[in-house]
Parts: structure tokens; sequence; C-alpha cells
């Protein structure tokens, strides 16, 4: 349908660049409100005495949203389209954190972190989709990778500012923050973001021609006077089921298998680094910055695996970068104590940020535009179970007295068993 729209022929337009720049600041609010709690985790354990079991749940309770918002909120944007989801998912967000800022106790806390992750999973699909939508395929992966950077860059934006306002005014005022920034994006989205051409041809939208040309216009594509016929295949009703049906089975079997290993790694090591870096003696400052530089090694792992992936092939650049992550992982205890340290946890974001964004982008390509937020709603969410498990097996392995060091030589395991995985989809659309 691309193909047809003239949007894989042809080079990228600004109203394109508008599209991809806008997802990524959605994004950027994603990591923002995700990473917030790992951020001020410290200050809270120690303000209502938290255990580290405890502070794993709590961890978690934001993923089990953003599970259960990639896989059941996501794919209405099959339905009621991109944009609207984007916008209903931002509400979400900007008012659950804002209100994270009043909770007394952590049972509101379990409640606001899971309501806050229903939003922040359907928007992370949401923006993926519309992104492979209005990009070309020959640069694809690269501006999906270069989206979804936006998540880390958030995570560092809110580090660099933590330290300083949980110092002096408390970790309620960075939830306060989160939730106006979250507020300002909305007229940003209304405004400016169009909604998926694609979307408009299979949705049935009563204005669908005259909001394709609009588009049309703003892409410099001539003017359709009709609609495009649409196919069988895209009138066809469709079912989660189809996901598992015999062409797409083994596939999607082997995406969820991936995303859910590696999702355990990364979880685990963006909610407990801070904590950790905490507990082996760093200031409650210098702890929040060895979290930024974990996500500043992202912000460049990211689009260096959208680059390379489109030199080398997906699945193999993915694998190799998992590899060299478990490496790392199993390595790190001989750089404890000097300033390497910090080169090891920018190679650890490098890796395990850029190799997880990769796999975002082998399920857009996988699936066809009629079940592609669907497609990735569920690969998302399969994933997802593993980042609830990772910070609470990390909560459990705290507890038990292991540290930094034991720790990553426990998650290499399933970092070296996402990168076998991804080398084995079998799917004629990725290479």
């Amino acid at each position: 349908m691309q193909k047809e729209l003239g949007i894989d022929t042809g080079t990228m337009k600004g109203m394109q660049y508008l599209t991809v720049f806008i997802c990524f600041l959605m994004n950027m609010l994603d990591g923002m409100d995700v990473l917030i709690i790992s951020f001020t985790a410290p200050a809270i354990a120690k303000d209502w005495q938290i255990s580290p079991a405890n502070l794993g749940v709590v961890f978690s309770s934001g993923l089990v949203g953003m599970t259960v918002g990639a896989i059941f909120l996501a794919p209405f944007a099959d339905k009621i389209g991109r944009k609207s989801m984007m916008l209903i998912a931002a509400i979400v967000m900007g008012i659950c954190i804002y209100l994270t800022s009043l909770a007394t106790g952590i049972q509101s806390l379990l409640l606001l972190r899971f309501l806050s992750g229903l939003g922040i999973g359907a928007m992370l699909t949401s923006s993926a989709a519309l992104t492979a939508e209005y990009t070309p395929n020959k640069s694809r992966d690269f501006w999906v990778s270069v989206v979804i950077a936006g998540y880390p860059v958030g995570a560092v934006f809110t580090g660099m500012i933590s330290a300083e306002i949980i110092a002096t005014a408390g970790w309620p005022h960075m939830f306060e923050l989160a939730g106006y920034f979250t507020f300002l994006a909305l007229p940003i989205l209304y405004l400016f973001l169009s909604e998926s051409l694609d979307f408009y041809i299979k949705s049935g939208h009563k204005n669908a021609l005259q909001e394709i040309n609009k588009i049309h216009a703003k892409l410099d594509i001539d003017k359709l006077e009709i609609l495009p016929e649409i196919t069988n295949e895209v009138k066809e009703k469709i079912h989660v089921s189809t996901l598992l049906n015999p062409f797409y089975r083994k596939a999607t079997l082997q995406v969820w298998t991936s995303l859910f290993l590696a999702f355990c790694t990364l979880y685990f090591l963006m909610n407990w680094i801070p904590k950790l870096a905490s507990n082996a003696g760093l200031s409650m400052e210098a702890a929040i910055y060895s979290g930024t530089i974990f996500n500043l090694g992202a912000i460049v792992g990211i689009p260096a695996q959208g680059y390379l992936s489109g030199r080398f092939g997906l699945k193999r650049t993915i694998g190799y970068i998992f590899f060299a992550t478990a490496f790392f992982m199993v390595m790190f205890g001989l750089f404890v104590g000097s300033n390497a340290i910090l080169a090891i946890l920018f190679l650890l974001g490098f890796g395990v940020q850029g190799g997880f964004v990769g796999l975002y982008a082998v399920a857009t390509r996988m699936y066809p535009t009629q079940i592609r937020s669907t497609g990735l709603g569920w690969a998302v969410g399969a994933g997802r179970v593993g980042g609830i498990i990772g910070p609470i097996v990390g909560g459990l392995l705290v507890a038990m007295g292991l540290g930094m060091t034991q720790s990553f030589w426990f998650f290499a395991i399933p970092t070296l068993l996402a990168g076998i995985m991804t080398m084995q989809i079998c799917s004629k659309e990725i290479s």
C-alpha cells in the first residue's frame, strides 16, 4: 500500500521528518515517565523504608501496565488510528504521572505506576507503527530506531535533573514536572501530527479521500480522484489469532522469545543500576548519574544499530550486539573500583538497548499494515512479561546479598540467549 502512495519510492519530505520528530518526542516522554521511578527509587526507599524485594515489585508494576497497554490497548490503533491512540495514551500518562507526586504509600504508588504503564505501552507501539508507515522502505529500520532512541534520551534528561531536584525539592516534585511535560505535548500531538495514510484507506473513514489528499499535498504526491482498491486481505477481519496462523506462527514465537529475554535484562539494568550503585557505596547523586551513563550508551547504540542493520541485516546485527553485551556483563567485575566502570555501563546501554530496539524493527517488518499495531503490540507485550520478571528477580538477588557483579553474571544468560534466538528468526521480510 505504501508503494502505491509514493512513500516507499520518494525521498523524505518535511512532513515525514516532522512525524518522525513528534514520535521521537513522545518516546522521550515515555523514557522520562518509565525511568523516573528508577531515579527516585533510592529517595522513596529511604523515606518509606521499602525493602529491596518490595522495591522490585514497584518497578514491575509499571511494566505490568505497559504490558497490558501494549497487548490490549495498542491494537485499537488499528481501529481508531495511530494519532488517536497516541493522544489517549498521552492523556493517561500525564494524569497518572502527576498524581504519583501525591502518593502516600506503596499501594497507591503501585496503582499509579500500573495506570501510567497503560499509556506508556500504547504510546511506544503506536509511535513505532506510525513511523514505519511514514518512512521509505530502504531506511525504515533506521527511522524506527531513531524514534525509539527518544526513550533513552528522555531517561538521560530525567537523570540529569533528578539529582539536584530530589536533593532540593524532594522526589514528589520530579513526578509533578514529568506530568507537566506530558500535558505540554498534547497540543503538539493534536495540531501537528498526521494520521496514517494506510489507516485512512482501510478504515472506511467517511472523509478518507479528503484527508488523504491533504496529506498528499504536504508530501508533494499527486491528488487522488478515488480511493485505492482495498484487497480482500485488508477487508478480512483481523484477529489476534492471525499472528499465530501457520504463516506467522514460528517467526512470531521466535520474536516474542527474543523480546522476552531482552526485556528481562533491559529492565533489570534500567531499574536497578542506580540502587545497586547506591548499595555499593556511591552517593545518591553518583548513583543516579550511573543510570544516566547507561542511557547515554543507548542514545548512541540505538541509531548505530539502525545504521548497521541497514548494511549488514537486522538479525545478524542484533544477534552480535547481544553477544557482545553478554560478554561485557560477564567481564563487569574486572572493572569495579575504577573509572572504567563508567565505560562498561555505557557499552551495556549501547548493546542491550540497541539490540532490543532492533527487535521493534523486526516486528514492524514481519506484519502487514492491517495488523502492524496488533503484531507489534503483542510482541512488545510478550517482551514486557520479561520486563516484569527482570526487576523482581533483581530485587530477590539484592535481598540475597548479591552485588552488581554477581547480578550482571546472572543476567548475561538471558542476554546471550536473546542473541541466539534472534539469529534464528525465520521471516522472509527480515534479513
